[in-house]
């Protein structure tokens, strides 16, 4: 039975929330933003076309490069993420194949490399289909892109990476687990650990060695088996799965995972159908409401601003260089600040929908996410993600309200206690922080307000997500804070050789390009001990 369509929504519009005057130069140091003096561009809401030119009218005192840059070709140097390539199918050569995993009435793609390091780099596999195919050298490098980018000269390769159940998989998050080749682990620790770990390599270690890699794999795998088990319940079990999210989630079971982490899928298997259906629809009839009257009935204010910031998402990433995905963004976004109007659209929220859509996109495809142009998929499957990324947004957001309203106190109030906390657990850091009047809402309101998300790659941090969403619904505001930090003593040997000039500079710029999976694991580590030990000793921070 189809769902019965929601009534149309009630907006109270609101511009933006508004700061203090002494929050306004921690604003300014968090977004290395141009001026926001440009004039915004026309966009078509319903169409997945590349946006146009931004005109500079004959009063805008902005550099006309500065303003085209921002949503063309030059996006910022990205420097903090690592690099994606694409390899485009060719001929056959270099021992590149295609596997094609099959079942009754069911198929899927996915491009892996014929050579020994693969058969330490994934588990124990289903059965299917070898079909020699072939694959290229490097593409261009991310900063050779045109921005955005669209999809005519790739549709056919791209194409050939959409799972041909997608409509199973809209249903229920569960069927795309089924029967799924597994994505392969593109992060710089998983690449040297790949290299570590073929089968020439193993023979050629010591048994204690070998030993090491097949326990590892073993462990893996088992951990596999465990997922399946829990998700495929009737009655998904909260408990075991938290368990199990903590130290991490396979790539293909993600999705799912977090929906059911955040509350949005239902735990019981036969509710799951009628509730996607329901929540999309209603994004839709939001969507619809919000845009009726076009650009002239949207709220200029928070619309100006969510135009200026979707274009700077991510820079470097294929993913939100593409007019598709800005087109989506946008939506998002200024619904959102409409349901919201005590904080409307705040900058850095643009931030926080990336992981979300990037994790749900991948249930649908067989390739990397990150350089995949979401136009090519049929509309309804990129409704439903663009639905499921708001409402996920929606509960995250439900946590941490406070740290976007006027005044934002939730972040003023999460910088004062890291303080507090770095005294107690790092004093001579401390110290020489206070000696060289560097204070925390320098740098660590970024960190608060992006949940570091500008300091570690949308890989790094889809793997800390996954131990935040297990946690529970305060670990975006309570172990943030541990996590945050953390990662700041981490840096405190360099830190106390440096001044004040060099210390700001290098907590804004930080070398974690190279991050995987390994260093992420051990600050969520670090961050656990140490809420362990003070998270139920309130009072031995100053602020009571």
């Amino acid at each position: 039975m189809a769902p019965r369509p929601p009534a149309p929504p009630h907006f109270p519009f609101n511009p933006s929330a508004h700061f203090s005057q002494s929050a306004d130069w921690a604003e300014e140091d968090a977004w290395d933003s141009a001026s926001d003096s440009e004039s915004p561009r026309r966009s078509n809401f319903w169409a997945h076309s590349a946006p146009k030119p931004v005109p500079i009218s004959s009063d805008n005192n902005s550099s006309p490069s500065l303003a085209f840059s921002y949503t063309h070709i030059n996006a910022p140097d990205p420097s903090s993420y690592p690099s994606h390539s694409e390899e485009p199918i060719q001929a056959s050569k270099n021992g590149w194949t295609i596997v094609r995993k099959t079942q009754p009435g069911k198929r899927s793609s996915s491009v892996t490399r014929n050579t020994d390091n693969d058969e330490a780099s994934h588990d124990i596999d289903v059965d299917g289909d070898m079909v020699v195919g072939e694959l290229d050298s490097e593409l261009t490098s991310p900063d050779q892109v045109p921005h955005p980018i669209t999809s005519h000269s790739k549709s056919r390769l791209d194409n050939a990476y959409i799972r041909e159940d997608v409509e199973d998989i809209i249903n229920d998050p569960l069927n795309g687990v089924k029967y799924r080749p597994r994505h392969r682990d593109t992060s710089p620790t998983a690449s040297r650990r790949h290299r570590g770990a073929s089968s020439k390599d193993v023979e050629h270690h010591s048994p204690e060695r070998s030993e090491k890699l097949l326990r590892e794999r073993s462990i893996r795998t088992n951990r596999r088996y465990k997922f399946v088990d829990c998700l495929s319940s009737q009655d998904v079990n909260p408990v075991e799965l938290r368990k199990l999210a903590w130290s991490g989630i396979p790539p293909d079971f993600r999705p799912m995972a977090w929906q059911l982490l955040l509350g949005y899928l239902p735990l019981p298997t036969p509710l799951r159908s009628s509730t996607l259906a329901r929540k999309r629809e209603e994004y839709l009839s939001l969507v619809q409401v919000a845009f009726a009257r076009d650009r002239e009935g949207l709220d200029q204010q928070i619309w100006h601003q969510i135009e200026i910031d979707v274009p700077r998402t991510r820079p470097g990433v294929r993913l939100w260089m593409f007019a598709a995905t800005q087109r989506s963004l946008e939506r998002i976004l200024y619904v959102w600040a409409l349901r919201h109007p005590a904080s409307g659209y705040v900058q850095g929220i643009n931030d926080l929908v990336t992981p979300f859509f990037q994790v749900f996109l991948s249930a649908y495809i067989d390739s990397d996410p990150e350089i995949f142009d979401p136009a090519l998929l049929p509309k309804n499957v990129l409704d439903a993600i663009e639905a499921d990324s708001f409402w996920c947004l929606s509960r995250l957001l439900d946590g941490i309200q406070d740290n976007y309203i006027s005044q934002q106190p939730g972040i003023q109030r999460s910088v004062r206690r890291m303080a507090e906390l770095v005294a107690r657990i790092d004093a001579p850091l401390y110290a020489h922080l206070e000696s060289q009047n560097v204070e925390f809402m320098q740098f660590a309101f970024r960190w608060m307000n992006c949940l570091l998300m500008r300091e570690i790659s949308v890989q790094n941090t889809i793997r800390m997500w996954d131990t935040y969403l297990a946690e529970g619904a305060d670990a975006f505001s309570q172990f943030h804070l541990y996590v945050c930090s953390a990662f700041l003593v981490k840096w405190s040997e360099k830190l106390r050789q440096m001044d004040f000039q060099g210390i700001i500079m290098f907590l804004q710029s930080l070398p974690t390009q190279d991050w995987g999976d390994h260093e992420i694991e051990m600050l969520l580590s670090e961050a656990f001990v140490l809420n362990s030990i003070w998270h139920n000793a309130q009072s031995h921070f100053n602020g009571k």
